[in-house]
């Protein structure tokens, strides 16, 4: 009896198995390399959200908004139950009271917070400032 050997109905052979698998694997890993950096200096938002320019907040805006903002940590304060941490985006900064504790200053950080001004009027002048409250 002969053999007959007909390569033509194969598919893939051993090597084009193998440069598939190292395709795919090559794909998975930079798709996971992309995903745990830090894309912020490319203009690309980390959470696809709609980034506010700390600039951009003023006491006139309603209280209660919710922003966006992101930018570089720059001084942390504990206070009683909470933190304080003063965020800069090199257009401004701004003050951001939140229940976390892990952040680091020089970390860059995108934080979700509602918009607040306590008005302090003393002596003719306003001493007030804007401040997010983490959500």
């Amino acid at each position: 009896m002969q053999q007959v050997k007909n390569s033509n109905f194969s598919v893939l052979d051993n090597h084009g198995v193998v440069a598939l698998i190292r395709l795919g694997l090559t794909f998975f890993l930079l798709v996971g390399l992309l995903s745990c950096g830090n894309l912020g200096y490319l203009g690309i938002n980390a959470i696809g959200a709609n980034i506010t320019q700390i600039q951009d907040l003023k006491p006139q805006q309603n209280d209660r908004t919710t922003v966006y903002v992101q930018g570089k940590v720059e001084k942390r304060v504990p206070l009683l139950s909470k933190y304080a941490y003063q965020i800069n985006d090199s257009t401004g900064k701004i003050w951001v009271v939140t229940n976390q504790t892990g952040l680091r200053e020089g970390a860059q950080v995108v934080i979700k917070g509602k918009v607040h001004y306590p008005s302090i009027p003393l002596g003719g002048k306003e001493y007030g400032e804007v401040y997010l409250e983490e959500e």
